[in-house]
């Protein structure tokens, strides 16, 4: 029997009717978009702080001079 927990409460999912087993699927779903989302913006957040520290040192460059 798989069992999912909602609210603090674990439920088992076997007698699940047809439209609570798509609400399961939903639930399913969007907790892996939720997660490739996190996952996208840490990259976004590693990518920006590249192009910090880069304009960070041609900034740099430019009071040096």
């Amino acid at each position: 029997m798989v069992k999912i927990t909602l609210d603090g409460t674990e439920y088992g999912t076997d007698s699940l009717s047809v439209n609570g087993k798509a609400q399961l699927a939903s639930i399913q779903f969007l907790q892996v978009q939720m997660q490739n989302l996190r996952n996208e913006i840490a990259a976004y957040q590693t990518a920006r702080a590249g192009y910090a520290a880069i304009l960070k040192a041609e900034l740099e460059k430019l009071e040096a001079k």
